[in-house]
């Protein structure tokens, strides 16, 4: 181990333990899941295949611990967040090494996303003892035919037991921005990581164990999702789901019933570009929207619509940069690494020959592919008739489309089954405040790219994008229900009356 923090996390058979009851435990199964390092095709990690009789256990432990949990006061559960900060920080590189191997993101950007996920758990705890801590008095007397004879006390409590599921692209820090608030606001939490990020999201949480958590208040299930996936979710111990992902989250959603959702579903961010826009600020933006991290973003530009005056010009400039991004491997940084797995590889191919089949323009030369890395693929002429005018490939492909104004732009943007984020490049304030008014996604950005950040900002997605907001105040929202005491008086009581 490259830590003796993390000593107890991995079994003597070389498998990576789940965590359930305040314990690192090998699965009554005897199961492993391999997980396949998406550079070399082979297995770099074994995690335990959680069996169901496990999975209640969690939610056993998880309900008992949250009642004791919620009586805790907000100061203290604010500090066991910060000791989880401030491990994460001195014991970031592991972390960082799993994301490399498990997911294929460059070195640099792993140990990023270890920081900046502490930096969020710390920022959680200061807003949560603010805005967990505030409530409300009402006076009847305001709604007509009432007088001021009753005190209704307004406050916020626990949901009980989150089931929280991030993605592969993002295993550490779209869990901890599930993790921190549900903790922050008094639930138990039971964290279900993807199979490409689990090591990473075990290595995350022993910094939880490490900072004093209580007993059973949070656990991890490794496993199948076709085992325990459906198990977990439509679980009678599960009071609120927040899941991260794609095409599942709208199966989930069918099933759940009255638990409260908390979901991000994926998008097809447009980068509308009018006639007026600043070409190099555009260009400089579409190629970080659309390539870092091999474009394997839920905000990543996944589709341009330039106006037909200035497409000539911003296709050229976005093909420059393309040319001079670097592919390889993620131990090298590379800006170009290869796609989490051999399906996902095949489902970007898929899209990009049906686009070639049918006309496009490869402006960033043959497609080239070896194993699951696939070269930048610039692609400009782009049509409606194409599936990549509609589909995410969550891989390094940009399309492009010419369009004759905005607002042909917005309807696009508009009929897409996705409503996550957009973007919009002009120099001029009052249009770029109507287009982001027409447009119907959670988030606009004015000259600049898609981002789901600074954590605290709202981050939502309409129609297919998700339910529900995130961002760390909106997140706190979501993981607690409201309550209210009504204090009945025997008397009207008016303030110095």
């Amino acid at each position: 181990m490259a830590s003796e923090f993390y000593k107890d996390i991995l079994a003597p058979t070389g498998v990576y333990k789940f965590y359930a009851d305040g314990e690192w435990r090998e699965s009554a199964s005897g199961k492993s899941v391999a997980i396949l390092n998406p550079s070399t095709r082979h297995a770099c990690y074994q995690v335990q295949a959680c069996t169901q009789q496990e999975v209640n256990q969690m939610f056993d432990s998880a309900k008992a611990a949250q009642k004791s949990w919620a009586q805790t006061p907000l100061w203290k559960r604010a500090e066991v967040l910060k000791k989880v900060a401030a491990l994460m920080r001195d014991n970031a590189q592991p972390i960082a090494d799993c994301l490399v191997k498990e997911v294929a993101k460059p070195a640099k950007d792993s140990l990023t996303e270890v920081v900046r996920s502490a930096d969020l758990i710390d920022y959680t705890a200061e807003e949560g003892v603010r805005f967990l801590g505030e409530g409300q008095l009402l006076n009847p007397d305001s709604f007509p035919g009432h007088a001021r004879n009753k005190m209704c006390l307004v406050s916020k409590v626990p949901l009980g037991v989150v089931l929280a599921i991030p993605p592969f692209n993002y295993p550490v820090n779209l869990a901890v921005s599930k993790l921190a608030p549900a903790l922050m606001a008094g639930n138990a939490v039971v964290l279900k990581p993807p199979t490409q990020g689990a090591v990473a999201g075990i290595h995350m949480v022993q910094c939880f164990h490490a900072a004093g958590l209580p007993r059973g208040l949070l656990s991890v299930a490794t496993g199948r999702g076709s085992e325990i996936g459906d198990f977990l979710t439509q679980h009678p111990g599960v009071n609120c789901i927040s899941f991260t992902g794609g095409d599942t989250g709208i199966a989930i959603s069918k099933k759940a019933g009255m638990v409260p959702l908390q979901m991000e579903l994926g998008g097809k961010d447009v980068c509308i570009v009018c006639a007026d826009a600043d070409l190099g600020l555009a260009v400089k933006n579409i190629i970080k929207g659309g390539f870092s991290y091999s474009g394997q973003r839920c905000t990543a530009v996944k589709l341009v619509l330039v106006v037909d005056s200035v497409a000539d010009a911003l296709v050229a400039g976005v093909a420059e940069g393309v040319a001079k991004l670097s592919v390889g491997m993620p131990e090298d940084d590379c800006d170009i690494t290869p796609v989490v797995s051999e399906s996902s590889a095949n489902f970007i191919e898929g899209l990009v020959m049906d686009a070639k089949e049918k006309g496009a323009a490869f402006v960033s030369g043959p497609y080239r592919r070896e194993g699951n890395l696939i070269w930048p693929v610039l692609l400009d002429r782009v049509t409606p008739d194409m599936r990549i005018a509609w589909e995410e490939p969550f891989g390094p492909v940009l399309p492009v489309m010419r369009v004759a104004s905005p607002e042909e732009a917005v309807a696009h943007c508009n009929a897409s089954k996705f409503g996550l984020q957009g973007c919009v490049f002009t120099r001029d304030i009052n249009a770029a405040i109507a287009l982001s008014d027409a447009m119907e996604t959670g988030t606009v950005q004015v000259n600049s790219a898609p981002a789901r950040g600074p954590d605290h900002f709202p981050f939502q997605g309409f129609r297919d994008s998700g339910i529900g907001s995130q961002g760390i105040r909106n997140s706190l929202g979501m993981m607690v229900k409201t309550k209210s005491t009504v204090i009945n008086l025997d008397r009207e009581s008016y303030t110095m009356g």
